[in-house]
């Protein structure tokens, strides 16, 4: 039997993200996921060596990595239309669970028990829950980067998308979050000439010399 779950899980790079705004970088939903997964990892280390967590980074990156898989199905739906209005986002929900199941049931029936938690994750189970918070601050905190670097190439059509996504993850209280905003995010600013001056006070990185190739092309 022909099992379709990972060609469909690979069709995410043809749903596109922010389809309501005009952007200068295109973004879809598989790097987007890929983001999300780096971030939740990141920010359950931040909790475990700065602040005493015992959080389980591996299982929140790979609950990162499925969190929108069922838009394969049903598209990146743009936040001001699914918040619209109760109803609206009832029933996105409830086409997000049908997505979801009919892609579970692409899985083989031996790894449903591997798969299945991934896309249907247990929001009762504590740990898992808590795990899920923090996919949730990685997902806001993915957004604001994008809405970021827009900003910073002079988009300004992403300024208060900015503002908003910045204040919703200040709202979550989450002290991980709020380090990565102090210490990593303003990095996202800078172009990549700041980024290789900025290295150990402008040290090379490894096996590259400094020819002023860094750019992939000849100046």
């Amino acid at each position: 039997m022909n099992y379709h779950f990972s060609a469909y899980m690979y069709r995410l790079q043809y749903i596109q993200r922010w389809s309501l705004m005009r952007s200068t970088s295109p973004e879809n939903v598989a790097e987007h996921s890929y983001h999300v997964a780096l971030l939740a990892h990141m920010l359950c280390h931040i909790g475990n060596v700065f602040f005493g967590r015992q959080l389980n980074a591996d299982r929140a990156a790979s609950l990162a990595l499925f969190h929108d898989a069922a838009e394969v199905f049903t598209g990146d739906i743009a936040t001001p239309v699914k918040h619209n209005n109760p109803r609206l986002l009832g029933s996105f929900r409830e086409m997000e669970q049908i997505a979801a199941e009919r892609l579970a049931g692409m899985v083989p029936p031996e790894l449903q028990a591997v798969y299945g938690p991934l896309l249907h994750p247990d929001t009762v189970d504590e740990q898992e829950s808590e795990l899920l918070l923090y996919v949730k601050a990685a997902d806001r905190l993915d957004a604001y980067l994008k809405c970021t670097r827009e900003v910073a190439a002079g988009n300004r059509e992403f300024a208060t998308a900015k503002e908003q996504t910045l204040a919703k993850i200040r709202q979550m209280k989450l002290a991980e979050a709020d380090y990565f905003l102090e210490n990593m995010a303003p990095s996202f600013e800078m172009s990549l000439d700041e980024l290789s001056a900025d290295d150990e006070g402008g040290r090379n990185p490894a096996g590259t010399a400094d020819d002023g190739n860094h750019r992939g092309s000849l100046e």
